[in-house]
């Protein structure tokens, strides 16, 4: 049973490559725009559905589709990806000294059944004060951009997070124990992705 990826995102695939799970991608795009008054643990679980549904009606079985969206939310608004460094900005100046939520919903499709499984992973990150130096500095590496939030917990903005409250991975964008279990749940393997040692 294979492993599809239904992402471009280069950090989620690095997720799964780094734990040394198969698997290969077949990039979704879906209309990210929130619903009114959706909140965001619903918007996350709707473009999570809506990406694996995509791959899945365009994949072959045996296998399990994954499909992941990530936001940044900050006393319930959403920080998605900044559009220009002063929207970066903005949103870094509002992170500064206070502890925002990460949610990352997660769809499993396994086909050919199209048994399905839907979660919210949600990581408390605390950032310490930022100077006006450190977010001149930091935009200028031009990490903030293409990141919801506007930062990278993988790189330079590191060293603004004192501690997390959660998964790590789901920081990054894919909250990888629990995806493992859920994997497991659906009869996935990776011992059948691997050639027999004789």
């Amino acid at each position: 049973m294979r492993l599809v990826l239904a992402s471009a995102s280069p950090r989620r695939a690095e997720i799964l490559r780094n734990a040394g799970l198969p698997f290969l991608v077949l990039s979704s795009a879906v209309d990210e725009t929130p619903i009114p008054g959706e909140s965001p643990h619903d918007l996350v679980q709707r473009l999570a559905a809506a990406k694996a549904e995509l791959v899945a009606a365009r994949a072959v079985g045996p296998a399990i589709v994954v499909a992941a969206d990530t936001i940044v939310t900050l006393e319930g608004a959403i920080l998605g990806k900044p559009r220009t460094t002063q929207d970066a900005r903005q949103m870094l100046e509002k992170l500064s000294g206070r502890t925002h939520s990460v949610l990352t919903g997660v769809t499993l499709i396994r086909l050919p059944d199209a048994e399905r499984r839907q979660f919210v992973e949600v990581t408390q990150v605390h950032f310490t004060a930022l100077s006006d130096q450190d977010i001149v500095r930091y935009l200028a590496s031009g990490e903030a951009f293409d990141k919801a939030g506007a930062y990278a917990i993988q790189g330079m903005a590191g060293r603004f997070i004192p501690r997390i409250e959660g998964c790590y991975f789901n920081v990054v964008g894919l909250p990888l124990a629990r995806l493992c279990r859920e994997l497991a749940d659906l009869g996935w393997s990776e011992d059948h992705q691997r050639p027999a040692v004789v």
